[in-house]
């Protein structure tokens, strides 16, 4: 298969292969000294809070860990109450500070009566991370309507729902960070992953428009895509339990991923990053 098309100008940041940063204004997020991918990524989010989709288990957990652990008020975002609850109880014996809501993120009512509650109590979102994300792994043939619409309306919809209620209240504030998860599914695909590609390619493109966008309208507002290859994580395992997990990455990987593009200083914008396991099969 040929090597796809580059683009003559990149709009992102590949981890581990080279790095294109466009410029943007400062965010608000403070960094520490020795900010760097090889040690893991240092900033400090004491007095910020951040919102995470699919945050009960797998990556999302991983992800609201390092938050938490930078200093940030986690809302732990999820379908899955015990599991979720789980994760904010061990959290808070660590002194660290998350709650769980409930959240499909497939309701667009429900997802805009979460910001709602959470503005009126006076707490808004700084940081959001659309993590949450399902998959049917069948050949196209065998594929029903219903299985279709649950995997789009998952990963492509129900993260535009949560930034458009979250962008607007961040350019009324005058900043904030958007981290949407994607996948090597958006620029290279495979068999039995249609409705999957479909919706994280969808998510791509619009991550890509919604960074351009917050170029015009907001100098302290970041967004971000985060290209995930596969990581040792029940998404996959549970599908694929005779998996080789020395082709996948764990999850802090990509967490640690995550609290690189919060700590970009100012004048610097990172709107793509790719990690991916070394032997990862799906990219370029």
């Amino acid at each position: 298969m040929a090597r796809p098309e580059v683009p003559e100008r990149p709009l992102g940041v590949t981890v581990g292969s080279g790095a294109v940063a466009d410029s943007e204004p400062p965010t608000s997020v403070r960094t520490k000294e020795g900010t760097g991918m090889g040690g893991g990524a240092q900033v400090d989010l004491h007095g910020k809070q951040a919102l995470v989709t699919g945050a009960a288990r797998g990556l999302g957990a991983a992800i609201t860990r390092k938050l938490a652990g930078a200093g940030a008020s986690v809302v732990v975002a999820d379908v899955r109450k015990d599991l979720a609850q789980e994760l904010c109880d061990e959290l808070g014996r660590d002194g660290l500070d998350a709650r769980f809501v409930e959240m499909d993120v497939r309701d667009a009512a429900a997802v805009a009566a979460v910001f709602r509650d959470l503005e009126e109590a006076g707490e808004a979102v700084d940081i959001l991370v659309n993590n949450a994300a399902v998959d049917v792994s069948k050949p196209i043939e065998h594929l029903t309507a219903t299985e279709v619409t649950r995997v789009v309306e998952t990963n492509l919809l129900g993260p535009m729902y949560l930034c458009l209620e979250s962008y607007r209240r961040m350019i009324a504030r005058g900043g904030g960070h958007i981290v949407n998860i994607l996948s090597t599914a958006a620029n290279r695909t495979w068999t039995e992953a249609g409705p999957y590609a479909a919706g994280k390619s969808g998510l791509r493109a619009f991550t890509h428009t919604l960074f351009k966008e917050a170029q015009r309208d907001c100098v302290g507002i970041g967004v971000t895509g985060i290209i995930a290859g596969g990581m040792e994580t029940p998404f996959i395992m549970e599908r694929f339990p005779d998996a080789d997990v020395s082709m996948l990455q764990s999850p802090d990987i990509v967490a640690d991923t995550v609290l690189y593009a919060l700590s970009v200083p100012a004048g610097s914008a990172v709107s793509e990053l790719v990690v991916v396991p070394r032997k990862e099969p799906s990219w370029p």
